[in-house]
């Protein structure tokens, strides 16, 4: 835009740094780093539906008079092994290229599928790696606590069986700890 502008009045383009300088000068204007952001998430941040939402889950636990401690909220998480975030590094100002941070080489994806309820209280993680079968005598020897659920799918990913794994799972882990005659389950809620 800058450059239309000044193509109008004859004058030569802006500089590479233009934008940079122009932030510089200007006061109220500075510059952060940003976070990418789903598409599909940033459409579920309209006010009315959030509201709707709420009002579902409202409605939902005074009909059939669910407790808090029977609430639960559960949500899977995954992760590439190895891999560290992208950062920012202070160096030298003679310095040329980027710097550079070493990792392993592990490029294994793990999925970590967790739920707590709305007194605090969490059930024992459900953790998939990529692979075809494991064996159990693989983690005696790393101290995991028993009531942990160590998985396997192809890709590290979950899957329908899984998916319905992880609910016989949390029934498991829930069922003797309830309250009421009800649990609800909110997925990223």
């Amino acid at each position: 835009m800058a450059n239309s502008l000044l193509a109008d009045r004859d004058a030569s383009p802006v500089g590479k740094r233009w934008a940079h300088n122009f932030v510089k000068r200007q006061p109220e204007l500075k510059t952060r780093l940003f976070r990418r952001y789903d598409y599909q998430r940033a459409k579920c941040e309209d006010p009315t539906i959030i509201r709707g939402w709420f009002r579902l889950v409202q409605n939902t636990i005074a009909k059939y008079g669910i407790r808090s401690d029977d609430i639960w909220n559960f949500d899977e998480t995954g992760f590439m092994m190895g891999v560290i975030m992208a950062g920012m590094a202070v160096t030298g100002s003679e310095r040329q290229g980027r710097p550079k941070s070493v990792q392993p080489g592990n490029r294994e994806w793990i999925t970590v599928i967790q739920a707590i309820n709305a007194e605090g209280r969490a059930i024992p993680p459900f953790i998939i790696g990529a692979g075809q079968y494991h064996l159990a005598n693989w983690y005696r020897e790393s101290n995991l606590p028993a009531d942990w659920v160590i998985a396997t799918s192809q890709n590290g990913w979950t899957n329908n069986e899984l998916g319905l794994e992880w609910l016989k799972h949390f029934d498991r882990s829930t069922s003797n700890r309830s309250v009421g005659a009800y649990r609800l389950l909110i997925l990223d809620g």
